[in-house]
């Protein structure tokens, strides 16, 4: 049986993994689905289990490192074994820095996108050795470009990004692969639980969402990229030339950022 870990597997783009991963793998796969809603991770690994796949739900904050800890202690304790972590659970925010008053919620966010995924990693990695696994961070475009008004985000996943670059070397020679997902603006509800720059939720999106990758074909490239053992699945096409261009022409993509914030944020 493999046994895949998914963070922030209540709803977006961690349940549409499972679902996909359930439907591919039916009664051959078991899947620990963490998050804080254990109502909505119930509702998940039931349609999971109707695929025919195992399951377990284990309520998990990844923010705190006790939880993180607790989390794989639970998945070995139930399935003997962790093959793949798909480290999934963040928050968004979206607040230009001279407009935020108190910085805390910077700190708040980046313990829950980075320092969640480095908890559960650090958990499961003899696990994730034994097994020659594999671990997947869903980071962000704007972990690769910097983008206006996404500076506490992105600074997420620009460490992020660092963090597991440095791992995936590391473990290199222990056969353990590290993908690093690259979404853009996906059709989830994450903006609108997003933080302000007064700290609180925004409760709706900031951007248009009339083009937003589906959830279903976010997903499907995240299972592709895994399964393949991928170094990095960059989702669109603006975000594979950007990433290009950053390297030669930094100012002209600093300009296209600003454009593209321009037509992409709401009117107001």
């Amino acid at each position: 049986m493999r046994v895949i870990i998914i963070t922030g597997a209540s709803d977006g783009i961690g349940a549409e993994v499972a679902r996909q991963l359930a439907a591919a793998g039916g009664a051959g796969v078991g899947l620990v689905l963490a998050a804080r809603n254990v109502d909505m991770l119930d509702a998940v690994a039931g349609e999971c289990a109707a695929l025919g796949a195992q399951t377990l739900t284990v309520q998990t904050d990844v923010g705190v490192q006790e939880q993180c800890k607790a989390l794989v202690a639970q998945a070995v304790g139930r399935f003997g074994r962790i093959d793949a972590l798909i480290n999934n659970a963040g928050r968004s925010a979206h607040a230009n820095f001279e407009d935020v008053q108190d910085l805390g919620w910077y700190e708040d966010l980046m313990r829950v996108n980075l320092w969640g995924a480095v908890w559960c990693t650090h958990a499961a990695l003899p696990h994730l050795k034994a097994a020659r696994g594999s671990i997947v961070a869903v980071s962000s475009l704007a972990g690769l470009v910097g983008v206006p008004g996404r500076n506490a985000y992105g600074a997420t996943k620009f460490a992020m990004n660092g963090f597991f670059e440095s791992l995936r070397a590391e473990m290199k020679s222990a056969g353990v692969s590290v993908t690093i997902a690259y979404p853009g603006v996906v059709a989830t509800r994450i903006r609108h639980r997003g933080y302000g720059a007064d700290g609180r939720p925004l409760g709706s999106s900031s951007l248009k969402e009339d083009k937003a990758m589906p959830v279903e074909e976010c997903a499907g490239l995240i299972v592709a990229g895994m399964n393949a053992r991928k170094r990095d699945v960059v989702m669109t096409a603006k975000g594979k030339i950007g990433r290009f261009l950053k390297l030669f022409a930094p100012g002209l993509i600093e300009n296209m950022a600003l454009r593209a914030v321009a037509d992409e944020m709401k009117p107001h």
